[in-house]
């Protein structure tokens, strides 16, 4: 009764003149950015981060979660049209969905995943309401050693799935927790890693890596990737409708696709990459029509994209209640609390109430209005693939300098942009992930300062981390993400 209670207080704050705004325009603002190839939801909250200190936490966090759903909406539509996925959780869609529309059956397609997206949606907030209260209240009987251990797993479960190759995962990691023990530290007062520069005593700016990861390191390498041939927009015939027998079709994997994503976004390193391809996987598997897949069948849009949207309000539960995050935009989200002073975790519930159930009930009106707004205007989004890239590309640079000029005013922190956006681009280049990068440079401080209380606390013995249930269960896992992949291949090869 207590859940229900606060979630309409937060439906109080979201449903105010304001906040409706605000979800109004991230909604908006996702859309446009899913359907744009190369632009994501962790590059757009970047971006808007620097312009929106002035804003309130709630209002801001509101139209960041807007930006959130409606990347996954959005980015169907190119996926279906021009089989170039906007986001990496539509690669599955393109595979039957282009298919679709070169039947001549796009508008259909459209359709199951606009409506897929709002199902999954719908139902996975549901879930996280329910489940972030308990999650929360669990949080409160872990010791500064079990949180020590959790963010181990969080390190290394990351470097492990995201990616093709775990030294290039850890060699990620390790330079995302170097950048984050620049600075003075906080016991000795002595500076680290700062090799003499003023500017670097209070840290690296948050804000200048993210910017320099997602802005500038993404625009050059799409940009050196750049091909003068114009992609071929699929026209959309027919009304945006469903028949009955696709909609007989589409039900059951809209509901598979949200079982399987809600939890998958929620494990560290999940993704919404792994819950769309198992969906699929399953969907084939399970379809009466198995041969109609790679020709364009229906139910291989439909899972994706509901496991899709779902594993998004997946990745908001150990955000909300353990301020771990399990994805690139979680990683940028946890950031946008820490800009505004804020740590997630158990203590948010009752510190910052508004905030959290304002967000979450924003997520039911976002998905409504997400779902009005995709259906009948996707004629209007689709004209939005005719602006040429070079010009996008570099609007999108500029507003980057312009942001990061703005919130330091510091000729040094563009300099750093500029490095880090090179790095970050040779990352790309060599097959370096960068979630793992934004999560030990986030993690960092958090994990040194439970490490170093758990060890107050045993007075400098470190068996004190590892006395307790919960912190064992936590490093037994980090191990097994370490070492079970590189067993099961040479079991496999022996096999072979």
């Amino acid at each position: 009764m207590d859940t229900l209670a606060l979630l309409l207080h937060g439906f109080e704050v979201a449903l105010s003149p304001i906040n409706l705004m605000w979800a109004f325009i991230g909604s908006m603002l996702g859309t446009a950015i899913g359907i744009l190839p190369g632009i994501g939801p962790a590059l757009t909250i970047a971006l808007l981060l620097p312009v929106t200190v002035s804003v309130g936490p709630v209002s801001a966090f509101i139209m960041f979660a807007g930006v959130l759903y409606g990347a996954m909406y959005g980015g169907s539509t190119t996926s279906i049209l021009i089989n170039t996925p906007g986001e990496a959780g539509s690669m599955m869609t393109a595979l039957e969905g282009n298919k679709m529309a070169r039947a001549g059956r796009g508008a259909a397609a459209l359709a199951t995943a606009a409506i897929g997206s709002f199902v999954a949606g719908t139902i996975a907030t549901l879930l996280l309401t329910f489940a972030a209260p308990v999650v929360a209240e669990l949080a409160f009987i872990l010791k500064p050693a079990d949180y020590f251990a959790l963010t181990v797993l969080a390190f290394t479960s990351v470097a492990v799935v995201m990616g093709a190759s775990r030294v290039r995962g850890f060699i990620s990691l390790f330079l995302g927790l170097a950048l984050g023990v620049i600075g003075i530290d906080g016991m000795t007062g002595q500076p680290r890693m700062t090799f003499g520069l003023p500017d670097l005593l209070d840290g690296v700016e948050l804000t200048v890596v993210l910017v320099s990861v997602f802005a500038v390191g993404e625009i050059l390498f799409v940009a050196s990737r750049y091909t003068y041939s114009k992609d071929e927009i699929i026209p959309i015939r027919g009304k945006i409708y469903m028949t009955r027998q696709e909609w007989a079709r589409s039900w059951k994997p809209w509901l598979r696709g949200t079982i399987i994503g809600f939890p998958m976004g929620a494990v560290p390193g999940g993704g919404s990459e792994i819950p769309t391809m198992l969906s699929y996987s399953l969907e084939k598997k399970l379809s009466p029509y198995r041969d109609e897949f790679g020709k364009g069948a229906i139910e291989g849009v439909a899972g994706p994209e509901a496991a899709n949207n779902a594993a998004a309000a997946g990745i908001l539960v150990p955000l909300l209640t353990l301020g771990l995050p399990t994805s690139a935009t979680a990683a940028v989200l946890l950031a946008a609390f820490q800009n505004y002073g804020l740590q997630p975790g158990p203590f948010l519930f009752t510190s910052n109430p508004e905030l959290v159930w304002g967000l979450i009930a924003s997520l039911y009106i976002g998905n409504l209005m997400l779902l009005v707004l995709n259906l009948p205007l996707v004629g209007l989004w689709v004209r939005l693939l005719y602006i040429p890239k070079p010009q996008l590309y570099a609007g999108i640079l500029v507003f980057a300098m312009i942001g990061i000029w703005g919130v330091s005013g510091s000729v040094f922190d563009l300099g750093l942009m500029a490095g880090l956006g090179l790095v970050s681009y040779a990352m790309r280049v060599y097959g370096f992930p960068i979630p793992p990068l934004l999560i030990g440079l986030i993690l960092v401080p958090l994990a040194e300062n439970q490490l170093r209380t758990a060890l107050a606390a045993g007075q400098g013995n470190v068996a004190v981390l590892v006395e307790g249930p919960i912190s064992i269960t936590f490093l037994t896992l980090a191990v097994l993400f370490l070492f079970v992949p590189f067993l099961l291949k040479r079991l496999r090869g022996h096999s072979a």
